[in-house]
């Protein structure tokens, strides 16, 4: 069943224009350099590029042959050499040694670097340094909105949640923001803004500034998004780490969805070749199985199998006439249908598979002691288990990380011990992915004495609570701590359950983890909406270390629409999961809300380990 929407859901906005936009902008730049040219185009720019320009579009703007970015030189015989590239210090590297090759060998030719989706100084001050600054013109390809689906934008910027959350890097701020700008430049001011987080708090205080600057261009606008939500990924962890069971995050966590398309291998299309399926709303059989928990899709899918292969069979009765119909307008959907539902049954089948050969009950089953905290010492030997087994160094931090932030820190000689065993299973390298994993706060040591809970706790009894909250900080801001306990009591993200949970009619948004878990960014959400504000979670607040880093915005006079005031964008900085956007969903259709997720990348657990990692897979 997909989640039919109430026939009162408010319209989507028509994100199409996105496309175009990028799309005619990129040519324009392309033009500058009149005549035949070679593109070089970095490899992670080739995915989104593909699905704004394509090979074809590029030709018609003279553009003779592509290239891969890559560490060999380039053996191209062309007088105009076009780059598209990330702003990256080696990437400015590569096209120096391009320049400085051709000088050598007596070569004049035209260079042109576009920079996507913006140019930053360190990067023209590597070309100066190399000396080829005077040779190459810079130009800035500003796309930073993809549309991957009627109700998804991504920034494509998987690198921002390692330089921002890790390296403390904050060049993409601004990307954000310009973002944002543009999204209230063509779809009309957002009259409602809610944030928590430091990154989403920058973002927000310098699209404000933009905003200003330009001051008039959206006013006297209606809206047509109503409320924004942005929020940080490292409010909420938990919910990232934990193993997805929607079937389009379980086609993530197995396949690996790459920028709105997957490739399913031979075990999926039962032939020899791989199939690039492009998974969004336009495929009938995906969207109606999308966010379903897994276990309902086989089921599903074989009633599906049965209804086609009825309409197949009206055939048999029928006279020349009415065949001639048939053949005209129904056959060729009915093909297209056959094709994706076999697809999606592969991928069911090779799913199912790969979860029995990993004992995928059994990893549930530890994931929910941990959500819930039962059994530590059970699910601490599991993860030791998992280790001394080899199973995959990605799930085994993975799972450490889990068990750190729902502990609130591991104790000590926990600490120690789970430390010890990775390094001897997986290897000495993985060393320095340990420091990353402790600055980021994701895999975190208790201090001596950091049991302070039953001491705030008399301390807060003494001072009156805003004394108490800034004591607390003070304690909280010596290491990241997660509060993940508390936060979950008080906003009852763990379901009690009468019975057995119905995955088939879920009743909340935790059936996306099996009824076991609310994702914590969701019920922030849906409580910040129901109050309007951040009012009455001042305690949740303070437990997630975000005391200044909470902020409405509400706009007094009313201009939106009733219709746009149902229409709810969420910005996750630093990456969102499937899960998550299914969570959403199901809300929206239970409160007559639609929403639209933006994100600086689609992400799962492996994604944000792997950000993480040293050791380069």
């Amino acid at each position: 069943m997909a989640f039919p929407h109430r026939p009162d859901a408010p319209e989507l906005p028509d994100f199409s224009m996105l496309k175009r936009l990028a799309r005619d902008q990129l040519i324009y730049l392309l033009e500058q350099l009149p005549g035949k040219k070679d593109l070089f185009i970095e490899a992670d720019l080739m995915s989104p590029l593909d699905r704004i320009a394509n090979v074809s579009i590029l030709k018609q703007h003279e553009v003779d042959k592509l290239y891969k970015v890559e560490n060999k030189p380039a053996v191209s015989s062309s007088e105009q050499l076009c780059f598209l590239v990330r702003p990256r210090i080696k990437n400015m590297r590569y096209v120096a040694s391009l320049v400085n090759a051709d000088k050598l060998a007596g070569r004049t030719r035209k260079y042109k670097v576009i920079f996507s989706p913006q140019k930053f100084h360190a990067c023209e001050m590597v070309l100066e340094e190399e000396g080829v600054y005077g040779d190459v013109s810079c130009d800035e390809w500003a796309f930073s909105l993809l549309p991957l689906d009627v109700d998804l934008l991504s920034m494509e910027l998987p690198e921002f949640f390692r330089d921002y959350f890790l390296e403390g890097d904050q060049r993409w701020i601004n990307t954000v923001a310009q973002a944002l700008h543009l999204l209230s430049t063509l779809y009309g001011p957002f009259p409602n803004c809610y944030g928590i987080g430091r990154c989403t708090k920058m973002s927000y205080e310098l699209w404000r500034k933009l905003e200003e600057e330009e001051d008039g261009e959206t006013k006297g606008r209606r809206p047509e998004i109503g409320h924004v939500f942005l929020l940080d990924r490292d409010v909420d962890f938990v919910t990232a780490l934990c193993s997805q069971v929607v079937y389009e995050g379980l086609v993530d966590d197995t396949f690996r969805v790459k920028c709105g398309s997957v490739d399913f291998g031979p075990e999926v299309t039962s032939s020899d070749r791989s199939l690039k399926v492009l998974l969004n709303a336009e495929d009938k059989v995906f969207n109606e199985i999308r966010n379903e928990h897994f276990s309902n899709v086989f089921g599903f899918l074989s009633q599906k199998a049965r209804n086609l292969q009825a309409q197949y069979d009206r055939r048999r009765g029928m006279d020349i006439k009415q065949m001639k119909n048939f053949v005209s307008q129904e056959l060729k959907g009915l093909k297209q249908e056959h094709r994706l539902l076999s697809v999606h049954i592969g991928a069911c089948e090779s799913i199912m598979k790969k979860k029995t050969k990993q004992d995928f009950q059994e990893l549930i089953k530890t994931e929910h002691a941990l959500l819930e905290g039962f059994n530590i010492r059970e699910s601490t030997s599991y993860i030791e288990e998992h280790i001394d087994r080899q199973v995959s160094p990605i799930e085994s931090l993975r799972l450490m990380c889990l068990l750190s932030i729902t502990e609130n820190g591991l104790i000590p000689k926990d600490y120690r011990s789970l430390k010890t065993q990775y390094l001897q299973s997986y290897g000495p390298e993985h060393l320095l992915t340990f420091s990353n994993l402790r600055r980021a706060g994701l895999l975190t040591e208790q201090a001596p004495g950091d049991t302070l809970t039953a001491v705030e706790s008399k301390v807060s009894k003494l001072v009156t609570d805003k004394a108490a909250g800034k004591i607390t900080d003070a304690f909280n801001s010596l290491a990241k701590r997660s509060n993940f306990r508390a936060i979950s009591k008080k906003l009852n993200l763990i379901p009690r359950v009468d019975g057995e949970y119905d995955l088939k009619v879920p009743r909340d948004m935790a059936y996306v983890f099996s009824g076991a878990y609310v994702p914590l960014s969701c019920r922030l959400i849906e409580q910040v909406l129901e109050r309007r504000s951040w009012q009455g979670l001042d305690e949740v607040v303070r437990l997630l270390n975000c005391n200044e880093l909470a902020f409405t915005d509400v706009t007094k006079e009313d201009k939106a629409s009733s219709e746009s005031s149902r229409l709810i964008m969420v910005v996750f900085l630093g990456g969102c999961t499937f899960s998550e956007i299914s969570a959403l969903r199901f809300l929206g259709r239970e409160k007559g809300y639609r929403f639209i997720f933006l994100t600086t990348a689609v992400t799962n657990s492996a994604r944000l380990m792997e950000a993480m990692s040293e050791v380069k897979a």
